[in-house]
C-alpha cells in the first residue's frame, strides 16, 4: 500500500514480473538497497501466467563446457529469422550475456531449471535452428515455502488448473486423464490428487507450482531471503527527473527517491485497448498478458523524452485464444498454444470454409496467418474420435461433458458437417470438400495444402499412433465438433529503444542516466518474429541481469 512505501532507496524496480524480479535479485546480490514497486494486487505479472519457458541459446544445462557453438548457431538462426542486429548491437549482448546471467541466478538464487530432450526452435528448418536445448523451462516450486507470500502470488492462468486450482504439466494432463490406464498412472494421480486436497484444506488453490507461476515464486523466494520488499497496489505516476537524471519515481502524492535510479518492468502496453488499437492490426482484440499490462512504463518514459521502438514486423507477440461464458457473465479467454492444434483429426478454417494454415506452426505463426487475411474468427474443427482421444482447448480428453461447453458458447457440435457448416455461418460445400481433401491427406500421409506434420516442431506435439503422419487424423465421426478462436496478444514487441546494457534511449539516441528498461517494457531484439519458446522471458531476464549490473557498478 502507499502508506508503506520508503521514502528512498538504492534501485527502484516497477514491475514484479520475470524482468522486474530478477533486477531486483541481481541488486540486492549486489549490496544495493531494493524497492519493488507493483500495481496490482498480486505479484508476477504476465510472467505468472505463462509457460515459463526461457530461450537460452548455449545455456548452463545445455552445454556445461561453455563451448559457445550453439551460441554461434543461435547467432545464424536470428540472423536468418529477423535480419542484421540493430546498431547497438542489443541482440548480440543478449546472445553474449545470456549463459552468464542464467548460471549466475541457479548459483546464487532458488531459480532451478530443467532441459527438456527435445524442443525445438519454431522455424526448425532454418539455418541454424536447433532441435533442442535453447528453450529450458522452471522446475516446480513448493508454494508452502513462501510462508504468507503465498497468498500475493498471482493466480496461474485460467483453464490451466484442475479441480480448483491444481496445476498440471502437459505430459501430466495425459496422465490425470486417464489414471486407471496403469498402476503408475493411478499412483501418480492419487498422488498429485490427494496433495491438491490436503492444501485446499489450507489454501484456496494448490501449492505445487509449476510454467510461469514456479517461475515467479522461486525469484520471490530468493528475494525474500535478501529482505527485499515487494510493494503491491502501488501504481506509478510518473518518473522525477533532476538535472537530466532520473531519480525516482512518483505514485500519486507521493514519491521514492532513487540513487542508482529506475528499472522499467511494467509489462509492456497489450492489456490497454488503447495501445492496441494504436500499435496492432485492427484483428487483434484481445490480450492474454496481465491486466496491468496497459503501457504505464512507456507512458512515463516517453513523458521525459525517451523513444518508443518502430519497425517490428508486428508490434507484439500473438496467439489465438478461444472464449468461453462463465456463469457470472464474466468472458475467460484460454490459450491455444500448440498441443491441441497439431493433433491429429484438427483442422483450422476460416469464414469460408477453407484451410489456410499449417495448424501445428507456433501460435504467433498462426495469428500471423490470420492477420495477414484480415482475420477476426478462424475455427478449430474435429470430430468426436479426436475430442475424446486428445481433447481440444478447454474440453479434456476422455472426462467430457459437451453440453457444459455448448451452452456456454464456446463449442459448436452437429450431427453433419453441413450442419456445423450451418451452425458457424460457412458454405457447407466448402467445408464439406476441406474435410474431404483433408481425410485424403491422411492416407498419403502428406498434406500438399499446408505441409502439417512435415517439421520436427509439429511432430512434437503429435501422436506417434497415428500413421503415416503422427499429426494427420481423418475427420469422420458424428459429431463433428468447432470452437471459434481470435487473434490475442500475450506481449509487446514494441517497446522503449534501450542499448546493450538496457538503458533507456532519449530522442537524441543517447541513454537516459538512470533510466533502464527490460521484459515487455523494453523493444524486444525479437522485432515482431518468435524464434522459439521463450523469446519474450530469456532476453527479459538477460537484459535485467544486465541493468541491475550495470545500475551497481556505475548507476547509469
Amino acid at each position: 500500500m502507499t502508506s508503506e512505501l520508503p521514502a528512498s532507496c538504492d534501485l527502484l524496480v516497477i514491475g514484479s514480473g520475470a524482468a522486474g524480479l530478477t533486477a531486483a535479485l541481481v541488486a540486492g546480490l549486489a549490496g544495493l538497497k531494493v524497492v519493488v514497486c507493483e500495481k496490482a494486487d498480486r505479484i508476477g505479472g504476465t510472467t505468472a501466467i505463462s509457460g515459463g519457458t526461457c530461450w537460452v541459446p548455449g545455456n548452463h544445462l545445455a552445454d556445461p563446457s561453455g563451448s559457445g557453438e550453439d551460441v554461434a548457431a543461435a547467432r545464424t538462426y536470428l540472423e536468418s529469422e529477423i535480419g542484421p542486429d540493430d546498431a547497438l548491437g542489443r541482440r548480440e549482448a543478449f546472445l553474449r550475456h545470456a549463459r552468464e546471467a542464467f548460471a549466475f541466478l541457479a548459483e546464487k538464487s532458488e531459480l532451478r531449471f530443467s532441459l527438456p530432450k527435445h524442443y525445438p526452435d519454431y522455424h526448425p528448418d532454418q539455418p541454424g535452428a536447433s532441435q533442442g536445448g535453447r528453450a529450458i523451462q522452471p522446475l516446480p516450486f513448493d508454494g508452502m515455502l513462501l510462508g504468507n507470500d503465498f497468498a500475493r502470488l498471482g493466480d496461474p492462468l485460467f483453464g490451466l488448473t484442475i479441480l480448483g486450482g491444481m496445476m498440471f504439466s502437459r505430459p501430466e494432463g495425459m496422465i490425470l486423464a486417464r489414471p486407471f490406464s496403469s498402476w503408475n498412472a493411478f499412483r501418480f494421480s492419487a498422488g498429485t490428487v490427494l496433495r491438491h486436497l490436503k492444501d485446499r484444506l489450507r489454501h484456496p488453490r494448490g501449492t505445487r507450482l509449476l510454467l510461469g507461476n514456479a517461475l515467479v515464486a522461486r525469484l520471490m523466494a530468493s528475494l525474500q531471503r535478501l529482505h527485499v520488499p515487494i510493494l503491491t497496489g502501488v501504481a506509478m505516476t510518473g518518473l522525477i527527473e533532476r538535472d537530466g537524471r532520473i531519480v525516482g519515481a512518483r505514485f500519486g502524492d507521493r514519491e521514492i527517491q532513487s540513487r542508482k535510479g529506475v528499472v522499467l518492468a511494467t509489462g509492456g502496453f497489450t492489456s490497454s485497448r488503447e495501445w492496441r488499437e494504436k500499435l496492432l492490426p485492427k484483428e487483434v482484440r484481445h490480450a492474454l498478458s496481465a491486466p496491468g499490462a496497459t503501457g504505464d512504463g512507456l507512458a512515463a518514459a516517453l513523458a521525459i523524452g525517451a523513444q518508443i521502438g518502430t519497425g517490428h514486423a508486428i508490434s507484439a507477440f500473438c496467439m489465438p485464444v478461444s472464449k468461453i461464458r462463465l456463469g457470472d457473465k464474466r468472458e475467460r479467454l484460454f490459450p491455444h498454444v500448440i498441443v491441441d492444434r497439431a493433433r491429429p483429426g484438427v483442422i483450422a478454417v476460416d469464414g469460408m470454409g477453407k484451410r489456410f494454415v499449417n495448424e501445428g506452426n507456433s501460435y504467433h505463426d498462426f495469428v500471423e496467418a490470420m492477420v495477414s487475411r484480415g482475420m477476426n474468427v478462424a475455427y478449430l474443427i474435429c470430430d468426436r474420435a479426436s475430442l475424446r482421444r486428445f481433447g481440444l482447448g478447454l474440453v479434456r480428453p476422455v472426462w467430457q461433458w459437451l453440453r457444459y461447453y455448448t451452452s456456454r458458447g464456446y463449442l459448436v457440435s452437429a450431427p453433419t458437417v453441413a450442419d456445423l457448416a450451418k451452425r458457424i455461418s460457412v458454405p457447407a460445400e466448402a467445408l464439406s470438400a476441406t474435410i474431404a481433401r483433408h481425410n485424403a491427406s491422411c492416407i498419403t500421409g502428406i498434406d500438399e495444402e499446408f505441409g502439417k506434420g512435415s517439421n520436427s516442431l509439429n511432430l512434437m506435439y503429435g501422436d506417434t499412433s497415428a500413421a503415416p503422419n503422427p499429426c494427420l487424423g481423418p475427420i469422420r465421426h458424428s459429431p463433428f465438433v468447432a470452437i471459434p478462436v481470435e487473434p490475442a496478444a500475450i506481449g509487446g514487441s514494441v517497446g522503449l529503444e534501450t542499448d546493450a546494457r538496457a538503458r533507456v534511449l532519449g530522442l537524441d539516441g543517447k541513454p537516459v542516466p538512470g533510466l533502464f528498461a527490460c521484459g515487455n517494457d523494453a523493444s524486444s531484439i525479437m522485432r515482431g518474429r518468435y524464434a522459439g519458446a521463450g523469446i519474450t522471458l530469456g532476453p527479459a531476464i538477460t537484459f535485467a541481469y544486465l541493468a541491475a549490473r550495470t545500475a551497481a557498478e556505475t548507476g547509469e
